[in-house]
């Protein structure tokens, strides 16, 4: 893939500064910490090493990333590494792509309480999926699956959902049988829909009760006790999204498929089109239409303002596993699961370097030196770190 021509960073720094000064009062300090962090990712005030060619002697000076996990640059070698990780856990059976979406009235009050309603999102998800498989009516099985977290649309719009990867089967209760589910079905979409609307607002009445949700502004009035009931009342009749995509070729698509969910951000660089004149213009697909690649015009504090919807609270986990799938257990129930469906123990493989991960995902690689083109890039100074770094811009989370 091409290097972009132009960057999610240079919206930020042609305008990041008017747009700070103007929305002072509403920026969070994650969202400031995300706006410094993309500016400055790849430039000298994080840091950078020199590389030279142990050929031609060509050097070049090769800057820090932010690290920072809304940064359209720096989610590539995650994603390879994530994926990595992910291979060993791959069991020989169908998989399926489940998601959970928030109507826009929850979804209103989810961007005034980022953190409590995602974590219901993922709560009420895990059970409904859990609760529904462990019915003998439908599969009568433990399963296992991973929940991603989008807060987006093509349009940059907020849109909270959970894109899940879920195997077809799981282990009898008594873990002595693989039951797999049938052939391209794995539990029906309505079942699930109902049960998942009932849980999702159960929890978010338990979270008002107990003083965790917060309103402002348009949604003020619903820090009374009646008026809340009132706004929820349509909602416990109205149908709500759930869908299931078709099922996967194989396992091996579940990674090259998903890893494309797993450490997306709101835009790619690849999609922005123009940047002139305080305006930014971007590639979407509109779904309403079929797919059909559209443009959209946005004046940058606009487009400044879209993107930064979609900052993450700070330490908010975005991909989360369950069931046999779940951190506590994983490796000994995979280990039962593999044993069921008679598959070999997966081979240990040494970590890669980046570098090696980097070629394998663009095909491009960072050993080989831009010049002479038969030499290899050799680090020869210790990484620099000027004083004006701040640890801040480093996201660990």
């Amino acid at each position: 893939m091409e290097r972009p021509r132009l960057e999610v960073a240079d919206v930020f720094r042609r305008y990041g500064e008017a747009y700070r000064q103007l929305h002072a009062a509403s920026l969070s300090t994650a969202q400031r910490r995300v706006m410094s962090a993309i500016e400055l990712c790849r430039t000298a005030a994080l840091g950078y090493h020199l590389e030279q060619c142990d050929q031609c002697r060509y050097e070049r000076i090769c800057y820090d990333s932010c690290r920072n996990r809304h940064c359209p640059k720096c989610q590539s070698l995650a994603r390879a590494q994530w994926i990595e990780d992910r291979q060993s856990e791959l069991l020989d059976t169908q998989y399926f792509h489940v998601v959970f979406t928030l109507p826009e009235e929850i979804a209103a009050i989810a961007y005034q309480n980022k953190e409590v309603v995602y974590d219901i999102l993922f709560r009420a998800t895990s059970e409904t999926l859990r609760t529904i498989a462990a019915d003998p009516k439908h599969l009568g099985a433990e399963i296992g699956f991973f929940a991603v977290l989008h807060t987006w649309g093509q349009n940059l719009m907020f849109h909270p959902h959970l894109h899940c990867v879920v195997p077809g089967g799981g282990l009898s209760p008594d873990s002595n049988r693989w039951v797999p589910c049938r052939p391209g079905f794995f539990l029906p979409v309505r079942v699930l829909s109902r049960l998942f609307r009932r849980v999702f607002l159960e929890l978010l009445q338990q979270a008002f009760d107990a003083g965790h949700l917060h309103f402002f502004t348009s949604l003020h009035q619903l820090q009374d006790p009646s008026a809340f009931a009132a706004y929820l009342a349509p909602l416990r009749r109205a149908e709500w999204v759930v869908y299931a995509k078709a099922p996967f070729a194989g396992p091996q698509q579940v990674l090259d498929y998903v890893g494309r969910y797993t450490h997306r951000v709101a835009i790619s660089n690849h999609r922005l089109l123009d940047i002139e004149n305080g305006r930014v213009r971007f590639r979407y697909k509109d779904y309403r239409q079929d797919g059909q690649q559209k443009t959209m015009p946005l004046s940058a504090d606009e487009f400044i303002r879209r993107f930064l919807l979609h900052v993450l609270p700070d330490g908010f986990h975005r991909i989360r596993y369950y069931g046999f799938l779940g951190n506590r257990y994983r490796q000994e129930k995979l280990e039962r699961c593999r044993q069921l469906l008679g598959m070999a123990v997966p081979a240990t493989k040494p970590p890669k370097d980046y570098r090696d991960q980097y070629e394998e995902l663009t095909g491009i690689s960072l050993r080989l030196c831009p010049v002479c083109r038969h030499g290899q890039m050799i680090r020869i100074a210790v990484p620099v770190t000027p004083a004006c770094a701040s640890p801040a811009l480093r996201d660990t989370s």
